[in-house]
């Protein structure tokens, strides 16, 4: 219904919607490689094949980070502080510098 109504408005009258996460950058880039990654596996193979290799790991993952959970957490921390590295290494070189304005709405009279 706020689609229809918002196609016959000039374009400044529009409702702003935040589609972008937010503002929030990080959570923006997670979704868009989720989306990603979601978007190569169907490629590779049909629905019913993703559901059951869903089901399957869903059923057999707890199991086996139950019995090497020690492992397991070792080596995620240590991807999860590789990535944070990278992450601020990207954010202090680049993203630091892109000039962040706020959206202040329109002024009504």
């Amino acid at each position: 219904m706020l689609l229809i109504r918002a196609v016959g408005r000039s374009p400044s009258e529009v409702p702003r919607i935040d589609a972008a996460c937010g503002g929030n950058l990080k959570q923006f880039l997670v979704v868009v490689a989720s989306l990603w990654v979601a978007a190569v596996i169907g490629s590779w193979c049909n629905f019913l094949t993703v559901l059951y290799i869903g089901f399957v790991c869903a059923h057999t993952l707890p199991v086996l980070y139950e019995k090497n959970e020690d492992k397991v957490d070792g080596f995620l921390s240590n991807i999860l502080d590789q990535f944070q590295h990278h992450y601020r290494k990207i954010d202090t070189g680049f993203l630091s510098k892109i000039p962040k304005g706020r959206f202040k709405g329109k002024k009504h009279e």
